[in-house]
């Protein structure tokens, strides 16, 4: 009997202690935003203040303004395919949000979608835009969504991309929701939002949650490669990113949203096999935004604009009213930027 009890517990020893290997490999330390300036940033890069934070944003080509606004867990890097076509045609604006990319934290815990909405307007103010076109993906999209209700005078038009904050079917609105936020169902919010797990993630984060996060992202996962998943996590890595992270998604802030003052151009685009927030969101927008024009695209995921850039940049210039022959894609381009 002893000596079956000190076997046994020889195992134990050994799992634990290679469980604490594991532990200790998988430590990240956080990384100093000048370490990523060198590799995020452009000639198209700007810090702006805005109130107390300083929001990171690149601001590309002439025309009429477009706020490119990112999606929960990104950057304004998931923009850059559409940016240079956007850009020959529109002036481009995509931000960091709070808690994202190279901006950081909020002093003030600004995560909301209020107050994202918010913090894009003053920057719309700063740069002197009275009106503007805005698109959103994911969590963006319901910022987006939020500034179109907001002040629907100064939306030009609004492009909802996979976006979160659709109208809740009745089932939904009877459970409580007060501890869910954005994009519920994917794996990495689950285990940010877990009490020990979510800790854990502060100094210990694997790469490969980075991975598999992205894999459930794009429906193609040949498209996931080192250089995507590098970036992502990264970022994420980026001094204060993980905290807010955490602060972020364990303290929901609600809004509303009056889709009867959407009185503006409305494109819903949404990926057919959308795994965080399904394609039937897309529907309900519909539903709720009745002259709304909506474009689903098949073996799509959740981040159309960097997995179809192509499709998904000449739909939206289309309903920009630019009409655009496929040979242009293919042909060389100029680009005009900023100043």
């Amino acid at each position: 009997m002893k000596k079956a009890l000190s076997t046994f517990l020889k195992v134990i020893g050994v799992i634990a202690f290679i469980l604490g290997l594991i532990t200790l490999a998988s430590y990240r330390s956080d990384i100093s935003p000048e370490i990523l300036l060198s590799k995020y940033t452009d000639e198209n890069s700007y810090f702006l203040k805005v109130g107390q934070e300083n929001i990171h944003v690149r601001v590309k080509g002439r025309g009429e303004p477009i706020f490119l606004i990112h999606g929960s867990f990104s950057s304004l890097h998931t923009w850059e395919p559409w940016e240079a076509e956007l850009s020959t045609f529109f002036n481009t604006i995509s931000l960091d949000l709070p808690g994202h990319g190279l901006t950081g934290p909020s002093e003030n815990q600004a995560y909301g979608i209020e107050d994202y909405a918010k913090l894009v307007f003053e920057i719309a103010d700063k740069l002197g835009l009275e009106e503007f076109h805005v698109a959103g993906n994911s969590m963006g999209g319901a910022v987006a969504l939020k500034m179109a209700s907001d002040h629907p005078d100064r939306i030009m038009s609004l492009n909802l991309i996979d976006s979160s904050g659709a109208p809740k079917v009745k089932k939904e609105v009877e459970e409580n929701n007060k501890s869910k936020t954005y994009d519920s169902g994917a794996t990495i919010f689950k285990v940010a939002r877990n009490p020990v797990l979510g800790n854990f993630l502060l100094k210990f984060t694997p790469k490969a949650i980075f991975e598999k996060t992205m894999e459930e992202v794009f429906y193609d996962e040949s498209k996931v490669d080192d250089k995507l998943v590098t970036r992502y996590y990264e970022l994420m890595r980026r001094e204060g990113n993980r905290r807010a992270t955490l602060d972020r998604l364990t303290s929901y802030k609600p809004y509303e949203i009056d889709f009867g003052k959407l009185n503006m151009p409305v494109l819903i685009m949404w990926g057919a096999e959308d795994r965080w927030i399904p394609v039937e969101n897309a529907e309900r927008f519909k539903e709720a935004i009745p002259t709304a024009k909506l474009k689903i695209f098949e073996k799509t995921g959740h981040v159309p604009m960097e997995e179809r850039p192509t499709d998904t940049v000449r739909e939206y210039l289309a309903f920009l009213g630019i009409q655009l022959d496929l040979d242009y894609f293919s042909s060389p381009k100029f680009l005009s930027h900023v100043d």
